[in-house]
Order: structure tokens, then C-alpha cells, then sequence
């Protein structure tokens, strides 16, 4: 039976077989029809490409200035032999310029060697070589094609690049170890959208007989798509001041709008001019951010995971709370035979002195309390039951996107850390640990590490008292709205009466507590802000802030960390509230002036 059944499926496939080679292999609906006697007839499927060329998508901030754009570019090659002062006269540079373009253009490890070297021009440089009729320096050739065009120097991690310009510097990045590490990272939203915004071809699929006629299509045709524009978060102005205010530092500042994830302002220090990876005459300067010990090619805010220090206090009475492990009301002693407490207080009798003090003590017993409540079931066994709370306490801190990707649309993203009980086990290789020797999670240090990104958010989840929605640098795409996924509110585990009882002390913290320096009452601006001073084995100190404005009804939260800067209060928490300052009213107000453009000098390096 088996063999009967093969036999007349093989005489069914033979039958249609010849009835297929009547025809086409594939008939389009609508073809003239072959009869069973006529076998020449045969279709050729053809791709035909159409002739018109997406333009790629600009790229705009919130307010729609235009901050990329595809322009043509002029580009001057320069001959091997050269007079440096005709070339300068020609095109009205002075000496000082004509040396600083060279030295931008060629590494210094191929000076002299480089060639060929070639110069971007501006349009007006350009007519300048055009209609040099004398030809003032000879054997110069001036080409000109499109390529992306950087508008502002800001904003340079988050703009990022098109691959196909930037093939130089990542030759360039093949030669250096720390090059490596940076490939491929830095792209921000021009790789990421890449596809959005370059668009694609139209595509005809025409179905043609011998003699070239076309009998309908063997495949549906591909539209034509022009690129589409990018409208960012991005306040360019705000964007401008906040990388002025970090400048040659080391360190971040996000600034977000917590109502809706959207990023205000997203600096990476030291900073560097957005167009300086594809520009053809900027291998000089390329070579020198590779091989700077700064760092300022590494994409700090999404890249790099640090111990958040004090600002972790935060996360810290939000679990104990849900947890009952203390209420708002609870009191513990400044004793530092506990852990030591740099800021001198009175005794926090209350979490809001807590907070405002920022008292060590204060929070090792809060966290104590986590971490040595033994439940009922475990009541015999102390050893599962610090493993059964780190466990929870785990739980509840990743409910605030910590430990995981938050999904913002830019290239690689850091997860952060937290420490779960196999990790302990194994670092302190027993699983019989106890407190005493994991009590820095309750000051924001040891393992813990967390993104800036992540940093921000947390100041975005307490002004919306315990929901976010992810951070995002896309506000619409073409006529549209962001990516789905920027519209869906996330929430944590903790109620939000529990996110309100922070307020208090965060307010106090710029009232009268460790950033009261840092206050804009004096606008009518109310503040609540926590600083952060993160202990550094190799140097200084690391200085953090989160906070944002105004406590009741925030529009803007802010995340800064700086590098060996010493205390937060003094080194981030100015920065943070400039940023606040001149979001919400526009300008500084003269009591302010002063110590901006003390912390603008320090940023120049000055």
C-alpha cells in the first residue's frame, strides 16, 4: 500500500510538472495563457532599480531647530609640497589657524608622512579656491559631494555618526587597544535610527516575455521611502550650557523630563565637537581623544556603571518603608562606631533629618534592618534568612530599572550591578556572611554600581512618586511619536506614599542640609535634591547629585556625577541646579553668576 500511494503521488507530480512547463513557472493573474501544445513560451522575472535616491532624514531637536543635515561638503587636497602662507592668504586664515588645521588633519605619529591631506572648506573658501585664477598655490584640487553636517558642536555621544562617514576613525580605532573598546559604541541616534532614516529604493518586480513585454509582476513592488526626520528630546540650548558647566571634566549629566522619560540634556565629559569622528580633516584630533587618559570618546552616561554613593539612601528608605522595616518616624543614633559620618549634625530623629544630613549611621541601620529581619519561617536558621531578605531587598531595587537595560535608543548600554546572595557566597566564600560585611550597599558603595541613566531615572521615579517611563532621545519619528515602547509607564514596587515621604527630606537637603548652598528659593524655585560623595581608593573623591524642580510639580530631573571632584554638595549639586535654572526661567540670576563662571573656568581647565 505504502509503495501504491508513493507511486501515485509521483504520477500526480509528473502531471503537474508538464502542465507548469506549458506556461510560466510562476503565471501572474492576468498573463495570456499557454495552451498544453506550446512550450516555448517562458517569463523572465527582473528587479528593476528606480532611479531616485532617498535623501536621509535631518535630525532636530524638541523645538525643531535643526542640529544634522545632509549638505554638500567641500574638500580641498592639499599637494605634498606646500607654502603654508599662500595657502593661509588664500583662504583668510592666519598663520595660527593655518598650523591648528594641520595638526587636526594628520595624527602626530604621520606628520610629515601623511598624504594625502585634504581640508574642509566652507562654501564661501570654496568660491575663494574657484576663483583663484593665478592659482596662488599650485596643484590644489577642491572636490565637492554630500555628506552630514553638524549644525552645533553639541551633543556629540548622542548624535552620533553615519558608519559609512566614519570608516576612518574606526581604521584609526583598529590601531589603538583602547580604540577597540570603542568601536561600534558611539553611533548614538544616527546608527541606531539608521534605517528610519535613510530610507530605501523603489523596486519594480516586472514579469517579461521573450520579446520583452510585461505580463504583470512576479513580486509585489517596493515603494519608494525618503528618509525620515529625527525630532529629538534635546533642548539644544539647554544641551549647549550643561557641556559648558562640565566642559574638560570627567563625568555626566542627564537631565530628563520625568512626566515622560524624555532626555533634556545628556552630556558626556569631556566633551568634543559632535562632527570631530567623520570629519576627513580630523584625524589629528581623533588620534588625540583615542589616546587621551580621560577618556572622553567613553559614553559615560550609558556606558559606564559607577557606586552612586549617598544618592543610594534614597532607594534604600523607599524598601525599608514598603517593608516596614521603618516608618517615616524612625530614629537612630549618629554612632560611628558603626561607620563614620563626615557631615556634624544634630541626632536625625526622623528619615527627613536623615536624608538632610545625610547621616551614615542613620542608613546602615536602615538597611540593618533590611537585611537582619528574620521571617517567621526562617526564625532557626539566620544564615537563609539574610540570604531570603538580600534576595528581596534585590527584588524591590531592580522594580527601579536598576541591574538591567532601560532600553534608551542608543548603542550599548551598561547594565549596572546589584549584588545578589550567590555573588556574597562566593565573594566571601561562606554563606554564612552577615551584615557587618555588606554594610556598604547601605551607603551606595561596594558593588552596587548604577548608570547615569539610571541615576536620572531615579530622580524621575521619586518626582512621579514611584513611576517612570524609559528614558528616550526620540521624540517623533517623521509625522509620527516615538518607538511604542517609550509610551508605556513602568511602576515599582513600592507604593507611592512611600516615594512622598522622601520629599521632606530631599527639600531639606537644599533648605538647610548638606547642598543648602545650592538652594533656588531666591527664584521661588523649591529643590529636592540628595547629594552623593563616593569614596575613590585612587584619587579623589567622586562627587554625585540627583534632583529635581520644583519638588511639587517636577518638569525637570536632573543626575550629575563628576570625577575625584571631591564632595557632591560642592561639586555636582551646582551644576545640577544651574541646569534646573535655566530650563525653567530661561537665564541665572545675578546671585548666581558668580560661581558659574567659577565652575565654567574650572571646566576649561582655567
Amino acid at each position: 500500500m505504502r509503495t501504491a500511494t508513493n507511486r501515485c503521488k509521483q504520477g500526480l507530480l509528473a502531471l503537474f510538472l508538464g502542465l507548469a512547463a506549458c506556461s510560466s513557472p510562476d503565471q501572474p493573474s492576468g498573463a495570456p495563457s499557454a495552451g498544453l501544445g506550446d512550450v516555448r513560451v517562458r517569463y523572465t522575472a527582473r528587479r528593476v532599480v528606480l532611479p531616485e535616491l532617498p535623501q536621509r532624514g535631518r535630525i532636530l531637536d524638541r523645538y525643531d531647530s535643526v542640529l544634522v543635515v545632509t549638505r554638500p561638503q567641500y574638500l580641498l587636497k592639499l599637494p605634498r609640497l606646500l607654502d603654508t602662507l599662500k595657502l593661509g592668504a588664500l583662504l583668510g586664515w592666519d598663520s595660527t589657524t593655518v598650523r591648528q588645521r594641520l595638526q587636526e588633519a594628520v595624527p602626530a605619529d604621520r606628520r610629515g608622512s601623511a598624504y594625502p591631506v585634504q581640508l574642509s572648506l566652507t562654501k564661501s573658501e570654496a568660491e575663494r579656491v574657484r576663483q583663484d585664477s593665478s592659482r596662488t598655490v599650485p596643484r590644489l584640487t577642491l572636490t565637492e559631494r554630500p555628506r552630514r553636517a553638524y549644525t552645533t558642536p553639541a551633543g556629540a555621544p548622542l548624535l552620533g555618526y553615519l558608519y559609512a562617514e566614519a570608516q576612518p576613525f574606526l581604521g584609526q580605532t583598529r590601531r589603538t587597544q583602547r580604540g577597540r573598546f570603542y568601536r561600534l559604541r558611539n553611533g548614538g541616534v544616527e546608527s541606531y535610527y539608521n534605517g528610519l532614516l535613510s530610507g530605501h529604493r523603489g523596486y519594480q518586480h516586472p514579469l517579461l516575455d521573450q520579446q520583452g513585454r510585461q505580463h504583470g509582476s512576479w513580486a509585489k513592488d517596493t515603494l519608494f521611502q525618503q528618509g525620515q526626520d529625527l525630532h529629538l528630546t534635546i533642548d539644544a540650548k539647554l544641551q549647549t550650557y550643561a557641556e559648558k558647566l562640565l566642559g574638560n571634566r570627567r563625568g555626566y549629566l542627564v537631565a530628563l523630563d520625568p512626566k515622560t522619560g524624555e532626555i533634556l540634556a545628556y552630556v558626556s565629559a569631556p566633551v568634543y565637537p559632535a562632527a570631530t569622528i567623520t570629519a576627513p580633516d580630523k584625524a589629528g584630533l581623533r588620534a588625540e581623544l583615542l589616546e587621551s587618559e580621560d577618556m572622553p570618546l567613553l559614553n559615560r552616561p550609558g556606558m559606564l556603571a559607577n557606586p552612586p554613593g549617598s544618592v543610594f539612601k534614597l532607594i534604600n528608605a523607599a524598601i525599608a518603608l514598603q517593608l516596614e522595616a521603618i516608618t517615616p518616624a524612625s530614629a537612630f543614633p549618629c554612632d560611628q562606631s558603626l561607620v563614620s559620618c563626615v557631615h556634624p549634625h544634630r541626632p536625625a530623629h526622623n528619615l527627613t533629618a536623615g536624608l538632610k544630613y545625610s547621616c551614615n549611621p542613620y542608613f546602615y541601620r536602615v538597611m540593618q534592618s533590611l537585611i537582619d529581619c528574620v521571617p517567621d519561617t526562617l526564625a532557626g536558621d539566620t544564615v537563609a534568612a539574610r540570604h531570603a531578605t538580600l534576595a528581596q531587598w534585590r527584588r524591590y531595587a531592580r522594580s527601579f530599572g536598576l541591574d538591567a537595560q532601560l532600553g534608551v535608543d542608543l548603542p550599548r548600554e551598561a547594565p549596572g550591578f546589584l549584588p545578589t546572595p550567590a555573588y556574597y557566597d562566593k565573594a566571601r566564600r561562606t554563606r554564612a556572611w552577615t551584615y557587618r560585611s555588606i554594610y556598604s550597599l547601605s551607603l551606595g558603595q561596594g558593588e552596587i554600581n548604577l548608570t547615569g541613566l539610571q541615576m536620572a531615572n531615579l530622580a524621575a521615579i521619586i518626582a512621579n512618586r514611584g513611576w517612570y517611563y524609559a528614558p528616550h532621545l526620540v521624540r517623533g519619528i517623521g509625522t509620527g511619536g516615538p518607538l511604542p515602547r517609550f509610551l508605556q509607564k513602568h511602576h515599582t514596587l513600592v507604593d507611592s506614599v512611600h516615594f512622598a515621604a522622601l520629599v521632606p527630606g530631599m527639600q531639606a537637603v537644599m533648605r538647610s542640609g548638606t547642598a543648602a548652598s545650592s538652594s533656588l528659593a531666591d527664584v521661588g524655585i523649591s529643590v529636592a535634591g540628595k547629594t552623593g560623595t563616593v569614596q575613590n581608593d585612587e584619587g579623589d573623591d567622586h562627587a554625585a547629585f540627583v534632583g529635581f524642580a520644583p519638588a511639587d510639580k517636577p518638569r525637570i530631573a536632573v543626575a550629575v556625577y563628576l570625577e575625584n571632584a571631591g564632595f557632591g554638595a560642592e561639586a555636582a549639586a551646582p551644576c545640577a541646579v544651574l541646569v534646573m535654572e535655566k530650563y525653567l526661567r530661561g537665564s541665572i540670576a545675578p546671585k548666581r553668576k558668580r560661581w558659574e563662571k567659577r565652575i565654567q573656568r574650572q571646566a576649561r581647565g582655567e
